[in-house]
């Protein structure tokens, strides 16, 4: 299948596909003319990427894992002893980001609850006063189109 066609299967627009290409986790056939002709076996690659970047692993790892994982019922199994090794390291980095996510959004937590009430009330009335600025900006902005 054609590029068109990819996207259309797939969801992924022209330009992340070839970004995928360009980082190894894609290999499209060439035909003799230049155009990338896509197989099945290629939007199950797709999809797989998709989970693995929601899954919060970057375009590198992933290109080190798509070797070593087979599709089961829906699923993406391990096939490699290392992968499950290096799945679990992953892991463990995001359960850290997370937790320093947690620990920044109480120290925030602690300094608005620390905020007078009357700050409060004036940044409540600033962000309305900002949004609505922001509106009629881009009213007057497509209105001068």
């Amino acid at each position: 299948m054609r590029m068109k066609e990819m996207v259309r299967r797939t969801g992924v627009h022209e330009r992340l596909l070839r970004y995928y290409e360009q980082q190894g986790l894609l290999s499209p056939r060439r035909l003799p003319s230049g155009y990338r002709e896509y197989s099945e076996a290629d939007v199950e690659t797709v999809r797989r990427v998709r989970c693995l970047l929601t899954a919060g692993l970057s375009t590198s790892v992933i290109a080190q894992l798509l070797p070593c994982l087979r599709d089961e019922e829906g699923r993406l199994v391990p096939t490699c002893p290392d992968l499950v090794a290096e799945l679990l390291a992953q892991r463990d980095r995001m359960t850290a980001q997370i937790e320093a996510l947690h620990t920044s959004r109480g120290l925030l937590d602690e300094v608005l609850t620390a905020t007078p009430a009357d700050l409060k009330q004036a940044a409540s009335t600033a962000g309305a006063a900002s949004m609505a600025g922001v509106g009629a900006g881009s009213a007057a902005a497509a209105a001068s189109r």
